[in-house]
């Protein structure tokens, strides 16, 4: 992910750690069913579940039903200290599909960009794969795998970003580690990312009030002093008019809590724990502008298959991750990834950190991605675990445009690298899109998991 500013784009945010839990609606997780493969036409079908993340849960007092967030702001009366807040303030269970606009239909889940609830509208959700058991968060380990997923974003425009990824938080939301979170992987605790969120509003078990500024832009938004950070995995960060998947690793192992120049903000961005730009392949920043969208070679009018092989040097679990590779499927047909077509670029069509080396210094961007161990880091995450993170949202910080148009705006789209997608300059603001775009939606379906070449 992208943005310039740490600033989440997420338009109803809540709460991250510390959190008490409420009792005044039930929390019942919709099921999804994922595959996991052994061999080739050799899949069996698992009963999983999805979690809504804490951010857009509702957080009153645990004495009753007053807000201790409103807006962007918090109750100075549950609130006025860190800790406090944090034994004052309680998560509440969900209305999935009638506040937050996510269904799911065995294999299927289907997230709605906004949704009239009985008491708000809702703008965007992000939600978590749980475990078998549904206690914990289902964690991946994707050396020597790969992982396959079906995507209909035939109605997700410019502006707008259906997400799928993975990120190194805690299997658990983070209960064990600070034991004042009660609320755990059950209410969708715990995230973290590499652009260090200071929007979270719980993190390590204190409320993040100190500093607290509503966001300009977004009125159910804020930033606090501090912010969390852990490495993340962007499989899948797309709309109908552009894709791509990205890498991103910090110098730091598991979910952290940053502060000043850790969390990279501003002019300090390449000076954080974390490499925020990452190393993206993007067809069309690449040079191949007749790869992916509306009625292209691979036609997002159209459902299909999104297949991404993790391999490593001695093509076992053991082994180094040195290379991530991307094949589509739609209608029958493999679709090789395309192939990078940008003067002084040689063709590659694949994540390497050869690729990445060479691309950062053609568009003359900062590799933080090889300072900080390149694929190598993120191979030693995944070997750690990570979870299943999907999402809808819409971009706050720079409308989306650093997926499908021309960024950063201020210099030549003739430049390596600008040119990113054929969505106007102009798009993806959210106060227009959060209205007219208000029925798009993604579906996600049909997650498979296993050795490579198994899973498609």
């Amino acid at each position: 992910m992208f943005p310039a500013v740490s600033l989440l784009a997420f338009s109803l945010l809540a709460t991250v750690y510390g959190q008490q839990v409420g009792t005044l609606t039930a929390e019942n997780h919709p099921r999804l069913s994922v595959q996991q493969c052994t061999g080739k036409n050799n899949c069996q079908t698992q009963q999983h579940s999805v979690v809504l993340d804490s951010n857009w849960r509702w957080l009153h007092s645990t004495s009753g039903s007053n807000n201790c967030y409103t807006g962007n702001t918090w109750d100075d009366s549950l609130c006025p200290d860190p800790d406090t807040c944090a034994r004052n303030c309680a998560l509440d269970g969900a209305d999935y599909s009638g506040t937050y606009g996510i269904t799911t239909s065995g294999n299927a889940l289907t997230l709605k960009f906004v949704t009239q609830g009985p008491y708000s509208k809702n703008i965007g959700s992000r939600v978590y794969l749980m475990d078998a058991n549904d206690h914990q968060y289902q964690m991946f380990n994707l050396k020597n795998q790969e992982f396959t997923f079906d995507v209909d974003m035939s109605n997700l425009p410019c502006g707008l970003n259906g997400a799928l990824y993975f990120v190194e938080m805690d299997a658990d939301g983070g209960q064990s580690r600070f034991p004042s979170n009660r609320a755990g992987a059950k209410y969708g605790t715990g995230y973290c990312d590499t652009q260090c969120p200071q929007d979270i509003k719980f993190i390590n078990g204190q409320a993040n009030i100190q500093g607290w500024q509503g966001s300009p832009s977004d009125p159910n938004a804020g930033s606090g002093q501090f912010g969390t950070c852990c490495n993340e995995m962007d499989v899948w960060e797309a709309n109908m008019n552009g894709a791509a998947f990205t890498p991103h690793v910090c110098s730091v192992q598991s979910q952290t809590r940053c502060e000043g120049t850790q969390c990279g903000d501003g002019d300090e961005r390449y000076d954080g724990l974390c490499d925020k730009d990452g190393c993206d392949f993007n067809s069309f920043r690449m040079g191949d502008q007749t790869f992916l969208g509306p009625g292209k070679t691979v036609n997002t009018n159209q459902k299909f298959t999104v297949v991404t092989q993790f391999l490593t040097n001695n093509n076992q679990s053991s082994g180094q991750l040195s290379e991530i590779r991307r094949l589509y499927v739609q209608n029958g047909k493999v679709i090789a990834n395309s192939k990078t077509n940008v003067p002084g670029l040689g063709a590659f069509d694949s994540i390497t950190d050869e690729f990445c080396n060479a691309q950062k210094q053609v568009f003359g961007d900062t590799n933080t991605f090889e300072q900080l161990g390149g694929l190598n880091t993120m191979g030693q995450a995944f070997q750690r675990g990570m979870a299943l993170v999907m999402s809808i949202w819409d971009d706050h910080a720079a409308n989306m445009l650093w997926l499908d148009s021309t960024y950063p705006t201020d210099v030549p789209a003739s430049n390596p690298g600008v040119s990113r997608g054929p969505c106007p300059a102009n798009s993806g603001i959210p106060a227009t899109i959060e209205n007219s775009e208000a029925s798009a939606s993604v579906t996600f379906s049909n997650i498979k998991t296993g050795p490579i070449g198994s899973t498609f």
